[in-house]
């Protein structure tokens, strides 16, 4: 028995197993830990939708984000990163690059839930705890409107 509670822990023993599964020591194949808060989460599907196409592509965007800011040429240098000035989509879209957005972005502080989630707890995080980031977004016009892409779907574009 331990924190009130007895039951097996699937080691045969009856003592604490070293292969202990999610939730409380129960292993259940095909399921994955339940996760209420998602860290550096973006609500924007083009971002979402290819986070997983080039394993190291988050290092990446942050060398490009780096070597934009520093550029004297930003515009030889996007020529440089093989970035298309004009493109035309799968959908039949042309698009023409009108800018490169970099956002800087902090997370100060944290949220935990209450027991049935009616309410939360709000702590502002240490200094050594804040995380920063940022956020890269080539926007395009595609004639009506803007299409703000990410570096991922950019790559995957081919140029006139």
């Amino acid at each position: 028995m331990h924190r009130g509670h007895d039951h097996d822990h699937h080691n045969g023993g009856g003592g604490l197993s070293q292969t202990a599964g999610l939730g409380h020591n129960h292993m259940v194949p095909g399921r994955r830990p339940a996760q209420w808060h998602v860290p550096h989460r973006s609500d924007a599907p083009a971002e979402e939708a290819t986070t997983s196409q080039e394993p190291d592509l988050d290092l990446i965007e942050a060398a490009f984000v780096d070597g934009f800011r520093q550029a004297s040429d930003p515009t030889s240098f996007l020529r440089l990163a093989r970035v298309p000035f004009e493109v035309v989509m799968a959908d039949g879209a042309r698009l023409a690059l009108l800018r490169v957005e970099v956002e800087a972005i902090a997370d100060v502080g944290a949220v935990t839930p209450h027991l049935g989630g009616a309410s939360f707890r709000y702590d502002p995080l240490p200094a050594r705890m804040v995380s920063r980031r940022s956020r890269l977004r080539l926007v395009y016009f595609d004639g009506q409107g803007l299409r703000a892409l990410s570096l991922a779907e950019v790559r995957g574009l081919s140029g006139d």
